[in-house]
């Protein structure tokens, strides 16, 4: 059997890049979605049809319920916990500050920043060696809007993903001696679905202009970074925050 993973989020995009490829290393996936039970479904397929072990495994992140009953389920049908990535996020229409909802906000919070605590929490209880767990690793989906405020589009996703550096750097400190690391991945302009999602389906065509590679990036290529820093060739590697982004 492989270590264990976790990838909220994991149906598609990013995420289901991650769950593939961490399977192709040797890692037994939880694959986790909030409501498209088919798309986990073939990720699951698509790792088993490849000689690896894999479930899908449905929670909402904002819901603590059934955060807690998807943690068990894991353990119950794969076992402990070494390695999480807090992948699951959201996108809203393009707009001002002055144009959002208070329901949006708490949207966008709850589920990019509120549900990433929760789902580390509750894997630090499995992995860390204070608990009586063998350590791990946790990789947070950050984004390069952290850094670049996206003004005039998504400044509340901007916010909520600056709130996810933050964590992830307290965080990483926080375990470090128990031995758990923490990092954090900053995509640049990926092409996924995400944009369609956000009333944007050309955006990374539209500002691929703006990035010193000319070119969006692939979710294969975040997943790259993912899973090297869920790995041991990254031992040495916590409270980094790692800009997966073209140069921009």
């Amino acid at each position: 059997m492989g270590k264990v993973l976790l990838v909220t989020g994991g149906s598609r995009g990013i995420g289901a890049a991650a769950c593939i490829l961490a399977a192709q290393k040797g890692w037994d996936v939880a694959v986790n979605y909030s409501t498209n039970a088919q798309a986990a479904e073939g990720v699951v397929r698509q790792i088993e049809a490849a000689g690896g072990r894999a479930i899908a495994v449905q929670a909402d992140v904002a819901n603590e319920d059934q955060v807690l009953a998807m943690f068990q389920k894991v353990r119950s049908e794969l076992g402990p916990l070494q390695g999480l990535v807090n992948n699951a996020g959201v996108v809203d229409v393009s707009a001002r500050l002055d144009e959002m909802s208070m329901a949006r906000w708490r949207r966008m919070f709850d589920i990019n920043v509120l549900g990433s605590m929760l789902c580390a929490r509750e894997a630090i209880l499995q992995m860390s060696t204070k608990h009586g767990g063998q350590g791990g690793s946790i990789v947070n989906l950050s984004s390069a809007a952290s850094r670049l405020g996206s003004p005039g589009q998504y400044l509340d996703y901007a916010a909520a993903k600056g709130a996810i550096d933050s964590f992830t750097l307290g965080l990483a400190k926080e375990v470090a001696a128990e031995g758990i690391r923490v990092n954090a991945i900053r995509p640049g302009l990926i092409d996924t679905e995400i944009h369609a999602s956000g009333g944007l389906p050309n955006r990374v065509k539209d500002l691929e202009h703006l990035v010193p590679a000319k070119r969006g990036g692939s979710a294969m290529e975040v997943a790259q970074a993912i899973v090297w820093l869920l790995s041991e060739d990254a031992s040495y590697t916590t409270m980094s925050l790692v800009d997966v982004s073209g140069g921009r």
